[in-house]
């Protein structure tokens, strides 16, 4: 673990905040790779890297006790860092869609920065507050917004925007992250349009190294053999899009 300072904190809206810190080995991580993140005196949690560079950073929705106490950390404040951990997304084609639900944008940033080809990313959300790297991704690709609730953009979900842009244009990729239903219904509209997918999945973790067994599903680690996971082993897992665990290792419903 390296012992990090945070640099900076960007606060975009009442629940999400983006911290950035300095740690050698997330230098040259793969964009969807996570790292732990310790939060001293409370806890240690897997966090998404939205923005890879010499400086990084992690985009915190407050949502329990260590979000809440991330929330709570300036400028000075030290965190520890563990990782990069997992496999990331694979660059291919020179066409892709990136649909992101929620906070879902966040493990996606460092690939649609990267990525060379033309780009169209459809950006979900509850209402136009949660709308997050709106400007950012204005500029780097060819931005399409869909919020539940029809405050701005498309009135509806994501995955219903993606169909609809699907019928119009072709595309040599989708790159996904969101709700799981939400990914599960992206998988289908994937396998009608036969594109290929990855998607970032997220699950309980404590070790993230495929020690401990929590993010286990149907056979696979989320922390070792994803977090990104591409079309052909989505398919496979039974539990992908219904099921998940618990603290205590329980199954539940999605």
């Amino acid at each position: 673990m390296q012992i990090c300072e945070i640099e900076k904190v960007i606060k975009h809206n009442i629940s999400h905040k983006t911290i950035f810190f300095s740690c050698e080995k997330c230098k040259n991580a793969i964009p969807g790779q996570f790292v732990m993140v310790w939060i001293p005196g409370v806890d240690e949690i897997p966090m998404s890297l939205s923005y890879i560079a010499d400086v990084q950073a992690i985009t915190v929705e407050k949502v329990g006790e260590a979000t809440e106490a991330l929330h709570s950390m300036e400028e000075g404040e030290k965190i520890g860092i563990r990782g990069p951990y997992g496999n990331g997304f694979k660059i291919e084609g020179s066409k892709a869609l990136f649909v992101a639900g929620g906070t879902g944008i966040a493990p996606l940033m460092p690939l649609i920065r990267k990525y060379e080809g033309e780009k169209h990313v459809i950006l979900g959300a509850r209402k136009k507050e949660l709308l997050l790297f709106k400007e950012e991704i204005e500029e780097l690709a060819h931005l399409h917004v869909s919020t539940d609730d029809g405050s701005y953009g498309f009135k509806g979900f994501a995955t219903e925007l993606a169909e609809k842009i699907l019928m119009e244009e072709n595309f040599d990729i989708v790159y996904t992250c969101g709700p799981e239903i939400m990914m599960k219904k992206m998988l289908e509209i994937c396998i009608e349009y036969s594109i290929p997918m990855q998607a970032s999945l997220e699950r309980y973790m404590k070790c993230g190294v495929g020690i401990c067994d929590s993010c286990a599903i149907n056979g696979y680690h989320v922390c070792k053999d994803g977090p990104v996971f591409s079309e052909d082993i989505l398919t496979k897992m039974r539990d992908f899009g219904k099921w998940r665990r618990n603290e205590a290792g329980r199954k539940i419903k999605i």
